[in-house]
């Protein structure tokens, strides 16, 4: 979601990518959640971060509250915001929105 936002609200000034410790997919409920707002996310992808390089990057954002996890060259990234974010998966479709509508606010600021 944070992607989607980013890309959308930044276009033309800045480039997002969107990675994970490990590759997943983008959760149908994000997905349908995003769409209601008008933007579409379902061709996005979160790829392992093992594919990506810390100095090809200006800021980093973590979404899990769990920046501990991330190797160190992540981490040490001038900008490096760490938001603790709810997980949604598994729980009412309103948790997701809870969680957009979050993220959108933190995106804008």
């Amino acid at each position: 979601m944070a992607e989607g936002f980013a890309k959308t609200l930044g276009e033309g000034k800045i480039e997002v990518t969107s990675s994970g410790l490990e590759a997943s997919r983008v959760h149908p409920t994000a997905v349908e959640v995003m769409s209601e707002i008008g933007i579409d996310i379902s061709n996005q992808t979160s790829d392992s971060l093992s594919n990506f390089t810390a100095e090809d990057y200006d800021a980093v954002i973590s979404m899990c509250g769990c920046g501990v996890n991330l190797p160190a060259e992540w981490v040490s990234l001038e900008v490096f915001e760490d938001w603790d974010l709810e997980d949604p998966d598994g729980k009412p479709i309103e948790t997701f929105r809870h969680v957009r509508d979050e993220i959108k606010e933190r995106v804008v600021n």
